[in-house]
């Protein structure tokens, strides 16, 4: 899966991913590959990030919103 986290400065991370964690309005969930398609508003939280060679990286998010469709998200985020 392809992810992209933009704030409104810059993009912060482009890559292939296995795993995407979220701090949804109503909780935290994942996006694995072939999820549904989603848009969800993110409160305040940590995105948890799953490479594709196995990395686990960590963004502190102050809210945003999260897209995926056909195994692309996109997520706009207030501030990293």
């Amino acid at each position: 899966m392809l992810l992209e986290i933009i704030t409104p400065d810059k993009s912060i991370y482009s890559g292939l991913v296995k795993l995407v964690q979220l701090p949804g309005a109503k909780g935290t969930f994942e996006i694995l590959n072939n999820h549904a398609p989603i848009i969800s508003i993110l409160q305040k939280g940590k995105i948890k990030v799953v490479e594709e060679n196995g990395n686990e990286i960590f963004f502190e998010v102050d809210g945003g919103v999260a897209e995926n469709k056909d195994n692309k998200i996109i997520v706009l985020a207030e501030s990293v």
